[in-house]
């Protein structure tokens, strides 16, 4: 019988959990500084290194903090804001091999591409967040492209909402969110970790992770990571390999500390691709297998690498200086992108084309800054100042062929063209700078707390025809403001904040060879989001609610090819609720997820077409829940967890539907020994029922596919 969840009868459950098993509330800050006396101020406390890692929770599957862009690593009952920061064991004990894996876990995030795609883009709160939009340690433009690889990640952290004043403009609007990796370190305990592991159909895979410090005080550091898989994936014929290699060198002195990361990342498939479902009428048909594979004759490779270089160096207790650069290429071939299928009539008949792309997308990015801790008054600042700059370069070409017939139960093997030339002319260029200032204050012993900045965000943009000569450029600025403020009433167990925060994203760009009048770049949207919320810590778990309401210019196209018209006059607008919860509940028992209710509206459009109308993609109820359970047998870990979500749209018509949809995901992991090593044998079976379903939307009127029933088996071993 199919697996049958509502999301009201799942909050019910989750509502429901003991709430007796509150431990008294833990506190893990350090409020005993030293103090200076200055000529005309008294400066107090010790400045605390903007990299230094907030420790796991209760648990081990979240940390106690998070990175909030230039501000650095914050605890979570500090800041006015819903953060979250995944932990390298919740990666390993559920086998996460990618972002996307990490995010099955947030009740906020769903996914635009169907799985085993080679991209993975998300959408949280309601707005799209594409996989150029992850940072690494903050900055932009540097992290792997497509999928995000997880083998030199020690953390994936998601801060829920627009973010240019904390992070800088996002390459591609980032309106939602913020997806930071934390890059891993070499611990004090040195480390060599083997491991080998299957998943289906019939993909084997080998990693290693090499952790070593050196020197009297342990100050430098090595951390190198290596993966190799290939096989079989789970989508029916295709074969994937992924290569990817890592380096970590750190050294962490008295005064300074100073970090390279260099990483080297290829992914290839043959033998198919997953497909993003395009439908005539609203008269939708089934989903189909999850495995089925709608293009088998396609075939990809993408390839990213990156150096990075960051140092901070503590002038005293109170001022340090700090610096970042890094360089990131990426080069991609094959049917890559327009993995889609055509016009489905409500038998199953469609059509689809054959694509051949070839293409590149390069990056340089850099931070300089200082920041500055003074008390005076019973008031405490801590105040940054920074300078960013990404610059973005990238270029493209494709060839398509005609349309052939296919069905979606018995896919038809598009031909394929020509590949395009090895040269690729740059297409398009982007320089985001900025310069931002920002003041995080603490009052009333540590009760009340003020976050207010403001960044200036120069945006310089060109686009290019073939022959190299510019057909678009434009550069503008914008200022981007922030304001937070977080109240504890009663001590550090419970914080009430409200927050208004604004962002910027990328205009967006048509062409006439999409059937519009003219080539168009347009100028940087401003968004703007409202924040009330709640944290509670009870000690040994954590709660976050909060209400949310966020408004978004958006593109207006009218008329009809090659006559399309095209402004930025429009608006959509989310308001939602949610409800985060992680920790333990019981000593044996941890929690990890939450709800969501999304209220969404497409607010302006031309000619009040479909105002007032939701819009597609984003439904109106999620829900995710994890629990892990320590049995009373030794070394024995059981875990699961369940996903909703209820029906959504696909066209702001509202007029196309898909029905909601839930997911029972299981796993285990056994901790022993093996001739006096640690070793851990771990097993995950994602989409336990095996359900067919179509899991969301990509644009309109277009679904993704969810994957079917996948087993993943895995055995690490510590030398």
């Amino acid at each position: 019988m199919a697996l049958q969840i509502t999301p009201i009868a799942l909050a019910i459950a989750m509502l429901s959990l003991p709430h007796w098993a509150v431990a008294q509330t833990q506190t893990d800050k350090d409020k005993s500084p030293a103090e200076t006396t200055l000529p005309t101020v008294q400066v107090s406390a010790t400045l605390e290194r903007a990299g230094d890692l907030p420790a796991a929770y209760a648990g081990g599957q979240v940390a106690r903090g998070a990175r909030l862009g230039l501000l650095g690593n914050q605890d979570v009952m500090d800041v006015p804001f819903n953060i979250t920061s995944y932990t390298a064991q919740l990666i390993e004990d559920q086998g996460a091999r990618t972002v996307a894996d990490v995010l099955n876990n947030d009740p906020s995030v769903r996914f635009t591409t169907s799985g085993s795609h080679a991209y993975e883009n998300f959408r949280l709160r309601g707005f799209d967040v594409h996989s150029s939009d992850l940072a690494v340690n903050g900055m932009y433009g540097l992290a792997p492209l497509g999928h995000a690889s997880l083998e030199f990640a020690e953390r994936v952290e998601v801060f829920k909402g627009p973010s240019a004043m904390f992070a800088g403009m996002a390459p591609s609007g980032g309106v939602g969110g913020t997806i930071n990796l934390v890059p891993k370190r070499a611990a004090d305990t040195p480390l060599t970790r083997v491991s080998v592991g299957y998943q289906t159909e019939d993909q084997l895979s080998t990693s290693i992770d090499v952790g070593r410090r050196f020197g009297s005080a342990r100050e430098f550091g090595v951390r190198v990571n290596g993966a190799y898989s290939d096989g079989e994936a789970a989508l029916k014929g295709q074969d994937k390999t992924h290569r990817f290699f890592s380096t970590a060198l750190d050294y962490r002195g008295t005064a300074l500390t100073a970090s390279l990361d260099v990483y080297d990342s290829k992914d290839k498939f043959s033998g198919g691709s997953a497909a993003m479902f395009g439908f005539a009428s609203p008269d939708l048909p089934a989903a189909p297998d999850g495995r089925i594979n709608m293009l088998s004759s396609a075939a990809g490779e993408l390839a990213s690498r990156a150096i990075i270089a960051r140092a901070e160096y503590a002038v005293n207790s109170q001022l340090a200086l700090f610096a970042s650069a890094g360089a990131r290429t990426h080069d991609y071939s094959g049917w890559v992108n327009g993995t889609h299928v055509h016009n489905i009539q409500s038998n199953g008949n469609a059509q689809v084309r054959g694509v051949a792309q070839r293409g590149y997308d390069d990056s340089h990015a850099a931070e300089a800054g200082a920041r500055l801790f003074v008390s005076a008054a019973g008031i405490s600042h801590d105040l940054v100042l920074q300078a960013t700059r990404l610059e973005l370069e990238s270029g493209s070409l494709s060839n398509v062929t005609g349309m052939v017939a296919t069905n979606i139960y018995q896919p038809v093997a598009p031909p394929l063209p020509a590949m395009p030339a090895l040269y690729v002319p740059k297409g398009s260029s982007a320089t985001l700078s900025s310069l931002a200032l920002v003041d995080n204050l603490v009052l009333l012993q540590d009760r009340l707390r003020l976050t207010a900045g403001v960044r200036q965000q120069q945006v310089q943009q060109r686009s290019y025809n073939p022959a190299g000569g510019v057909t678009a450029n434009y550069d503008e600025a914008a200022l981007t403001p922030a304001l937070g403020v977080l109240f504890k009433p009663w001590g550090e167990g419970l914080a009430l904040y409200a927050s208004y925060v604004q962002g910027l994203s990328q205009g967006a760009s048509v062409k006439m060879a999409n059937g519009y009048v003219s080539d168009q770049t347009f100028k940087p949207y401003k968004t703007a989001q409202r924040e009330l919320g709640v944290k509670w810590n009870a000690g040994r778990y954590t709660h976050t609610a909060d209400y949310f309401e966020i408004a978004k210019p958006e593109l207006i196209t009218t008329g009809t090819a090659p006559k399309l018209l095209a402004s930025d006059s429009g608006e959509s607008k989310v308001r939602g609720v949610e409800w985060n919860t992680f920790g333990q509940i019981l000593p044996s028992l941890s929690v990890l997820g939450g709800l969501s209710y999304t209220k969404s509206e497409l607010t302006k459009s031309a000619g009040g077409i479909n105002q007032g109308n939701e819009l597609f993609g984003v439904p109106r109820w999620q829900a995710n829940l994890g629990t892990e359970w320590d049995t009373p047998l030794a070394g024995v870990h059981l875990n699961a967890r369940v996903i909703a979500t209820s029906k959504q749209y696909l066209n702001n018509a509202n007029t196309y539907q898909i029905p909601g949809w839930g997911q029972l995901d299981v796993g285990g992991r056994y901790e022993t020994r093996l001739a006096q090593h640690r070793a851990v044998l771990r097993l995950s079976i994602n989409n336990l029922l095996d359900r067919a379903y179509y899991s969301g939307s990509f644009a309109e009127p277009r679904a993704t596919l969810a994957l079917g029933r996948t087993v993943q088996t895995s055995l690490s071993v510590d030398f």
